[in-house]
């Protein structure tokens, strides 16, 4: 099986490629490597993913309309995994123009690229995020996302109504799937978990938006590496009536959470326990963009599957934890 895998340097792309590779898939990733956060790290996994002789990388945007066709071009993919984006709520406020490039653009470039070359199966990243400021919980994949309230979130709706209008018009099957606050070893360092943990460790105060007072539900990689593995191989059938009764489309949206909001300084209290530390905190208001409380609703993931994410907080973090100081470590001394 030959698997096309945007945002391969990326956190989630990086143990997706690892894990496909285990299977004997064939693996093509391709990353534009951008500076939005540490390029040694983007490279340090690339790094791991570059000993296997069934993965290939290419330096390449998915904004790069030429060069996305002439990749598709010279490769039949079966299966494409889009998970490169512009992430994160609050940069969007900063820089909305790489949003509307990487998200929108790019995203239309893969359509064009499944439409032109078809394959069995795009899986794509969609985010809780596109629920707002939804007071209904847990967040069901049924509600209503009309009223998203960053750009981030925005480009993540466009991207699912897009995903819909291709499966529609050309028969692509599409599966979405809205990340709930991904974590673990290899993470980003603009997420607030690793943002917090590198500021404890180094004795520096951690910003504590809202004064504690929101709830994430924290999903561990191995589970969302867990999810997308199985649902490969499962595309969908049919459009959900609720979504519409005309549509052709065979197309479906997916949570993928833990189903376990923590509040958050409860998570900070077992951020301190992993570490050792004390963290110095630093109350400040509600953020633009921020949500109070996160909660997927999974049972279309677990019906459809027959798994959804179950790995506790207190493990994951350890885990987390115990890698970043053995990577910071090694890090030092190189």
């Amino acid at each position: 099986m030959s698997v096309l895998i945007t945002g391969a340097a990326g956190f989630v792309g990086f143990f997706v490629a690892k894990a496909l590779l285990q299977i004997d898939a064939n693996v093509y990733g391709i990353d534009n490597l951008n500076d939005y956060y540490s390029v040694k790290l983007k490279q340090d996994r690339l790094q791991q993913l570059e000993q296997h002789s069934r993965f290939r990388f290419s330096q390449l945007d998915v904004a790069d309309r030429a060069g996305i066709e002439a990749l598709f071009e010279q490769e039949q993919f079966d299966y494409v995994i889009h998970l490169a984006a512009q992430a994160g709520v609050r940069y969007s406020l900063q820089n909305p123009h790489a949003y509307a490039e990487s998200n929108l653009a790019g995203f239309l470039n893969i359509l064009e690229g499944c439409r032109h070359h078809p394959v069995q199966h795009l899986i794509f990243a969609s985010s809780s995020s596109v629920y707002g400021t939804n007071t209904k919980v847990p967040f069901s994949t049924t509600d209503s996302v009309d009223h998203p309230i960053s750009l981030y979130a925005a480009t993540k709706k466009a991207n699912e109504l897009m995903a819909h209008a291709y499966s529609h018009l050309y028969e692509i099957p599409i599966s979405g799937l809205r990340f709930f606050t991904v974590y673990g070893p290899w993470g980003r360092p603009d997420m607030a978990y690793f943002k917090f943990v590198d500021a404890i460790a180094n004795d520096r105060p951690i910003d504590v938006y809202n004064n504690g007072k929101m709830k994430r539900d924290f999903t561990y990689i191995d589970d969302v590496v867990e999810g997308i593995t199985r649902l490969i191989r499962t595309p969908p059938e049919t459009l959900d009536t609720a979504a519409s009764i005309n549509s052709k489309a065979r197309y479906k949206i997916y949570n993928i959470g833990n189903n376990q909001p923590v509040e958050l300084m409860k998570f900070i209290e077992m951020l301190e326990t992993a570490l050792g530390k004390e963290a110095k905190k630093n109350m400040l208001p509600m953020q633009p963009g921020d949500v109070l409380m996160t909660c997927a609703d999974v049972d279309a993931l677990q019906e459809a599957v027959g798994f959804a994410p179950n790995t506790p907080l207190e493990v994951g973090i350890g885990k987390f934890v115990e890698w970043y100081n053995e990577y910071y470590s090694r890090s030092i001394k190189e």
